[in-house]
């Protein structure tokens, strides 16, 4: 994906994120976790099936972003508690 494509994939994605798993973030950190959320769910995806679902911009790439960084947040409250 090129850079400004991954920008506006992580701005959506954060911000589904932060709405769906109800956490209050501010704009920057929504976008990052985003970025992170696309890079982990593409990730996942190569490991899974062999193929990079986060390429482009597409509803496939938001929903693998968004699983994605879903991932993160789950696994940093995970973390946080111990």
């Amino acid at each position: 994906m090129g850079l400004f494509i991954t920008i506006l994939v992580g701005i959506i994605a954060g911000y589904v994120t932060a709405k769906l798993m109800k956490i209050d973030v501010s704009f920057w950190i929504a976008m990052l976790l985003g970025i992170a959320g696309s890079i982990v769910g593409g990730w996942v995806t190569s490991l899974l099936l062999g193929v990079n679902l986060a390429s482009g911009f597409n509803l496939t790439t938001i929903l693998v972003s968004v699983g994605g960084a879903v991932l993160v947040v789950l696994i940093y409250r995970l973390l946080k508690k111990k």
